[in-house]
């Protein structure tokens, strides 16, 4: 990007969907990861909770209703934008049932698979491959624009101009009118990875023409926002509660190999095997640096349960592309992601990088269910203290 200065419709029943934070006892962030069409991981996780939060409280519950803030990148800013975009209500677009689904019929035509063949290398370093189907996007969110969302969002994605990363943001775009862009734009923005889809231009104008969510919302702890009560949240983490889902790696797989990386030249590194190495290693080790990250410091907090990690490190194959979205390959990630809600809670281990089980605390579908407990149960105090 370059910055110059059929949906199921739920019921009305609640034009707030989030009171402030202020009005509760926990700040609540849900971050989804970027992968393309590996977003079914995520979106079955997500469907289960939504479920979960459906049977505490009412059919018409929604994710939205329940995050302070949604935060994702590439096909995870997608997913935030179906869960956050609002239709004439003020209530959600999609439920999260509604996610795959989307991604099952228009999967093919959003990611277009690459043909692998002699010159791609080439192609890649020319320009030529075109793939995300633009006209999809903006479709889906309508003329929604970020200030907008039920809930608050972050999305970050790059300024070619000035190479240097944009944060959009829900609080900065109620008060900086440049940052407040349509959904679609952020979306294909943020979507736009080097080699696989096309950089997107686009202008906002002013009044007259999962690491950046707890960073955005604890910059406006310290600015004073009447949001947050700073003598009950401060800056203290231990109020925070965060759900991070991935859409998937290949680590465990071993895809590379020091022994053969050595011997790469720029072509290799581009393409190689119907993969590119440069685009994975760097995705990787930035959601991972972030996860090791949070995942250190709730430790050193004492507050580690306040943290959920839901990510498969062994994806082989098809199921590692981020592009191949036939019915075959999406139907195996839908069973991925539904695999990964029996599999037991994990979190990362700082020195091999390799999520290990956690010893008693169940699987992520139990998990998710104290989860859905929680969220609940904030939700109720904040409209008990607002009499709502």
């Amino acid at each position: 990007m370059e910055m110059d200065a059929a949906p199921t419709n739920a019921a009305n029943t609640n034009t707030m969907a989030q009171p402030p934070p202020s009005t509760g006892k926990l700040i609540k962030i849900q971050s989804i990861n970027g992968g393309g069409i590996r977003g079914l991981i995520p979106a079955t996780i997500i469907a289960f909770l939504e479920a979960k939060l459906q049977e505490l409280d009412s059919p018409e519950a929604r994710i939205a209703d329940y995050f302070d803030v949604i935060a994702g990148t590439s096909t995870g800013a997608l997913l935030t934008a179906m869960l956050t975009a609002p239709d004439n209500n003020k209530r959600l677009l999609f439920a999260a049932k509604d996610l795959n689904t989307f991604y099952l019929e228009n999967g093919p035509n959003i990611f277009p698979r690459k043909k692998a063949e002699f010159l791609t290398p080439l192609k890649m370093l020319l320009g030529v491959f075109k793939g995300l189907k633009y006209d999809k996007i903006k479709g889906l969110t309508h003329d929604v624009r970020i200030k907008d969302t039920v809930t608050n969002i972050v999305v970050p994605a790059v300024d070619v101009k000035y190479l240097q990363p944009v944060f959009f943001t829900t609080y900065e775009a109620k008060n900086e009118p440049l940052k407040n862009a349509h959904l679609s734009d952020i979306c294909i923005s943020t979507s736009a990875a080097p080699t696989y889809f096309p950089a997107h231009f686009f202008k906002t104008e002013g009044p007259d023409g999962n690491m950046v969510a707890m960073t955005m919302l604890t910059k406006e702890v310290l600015r004073r926002n009447p949001d947050f009560n700073m003598e009950k949240h401060s800056a203290d983490y231990r109020h925070y509660l965060i759900i991070s889902l991935g859409t998937g790696s290949s680590k465990q797989a071993e895809k590379y190999k020091a022994h053969q990386c050595d011997k790469w030249g720029l072509i290799q590194w581009l393409y190689h095997g119907g993969f590119t190495p440069i685009i994975d290693i760097l995705s990787h080790a930035s959601s991972d640096m972030v996860d090791i990250h949070v995942a250190v410091l709730f430790e050193a907090l004492q507050c580690e349960k306040n943290y959920l990690r839901i990510q498969d490190d062994s994806l082989t194959g098809k199921m590692s592309s981020v592009d191949i979205a036939t019915k075959e390959n999406m139907e195996s990630l839908i069973g991925i992601g539904k695999a990964l809600l029996k599999k037991p809670v994990a979190r990362v281990n700082i020195d091999t990088g390799v999520y290990e089980p956690v010893a008693g605390e169940g699987t992520n579908e139990e998990a998710l269910a104290r989860f859905a407990m929680k969220l609940s149960e904030e939700r109720k105090l904040r409209k008990s203290n607002l009499n709502l």
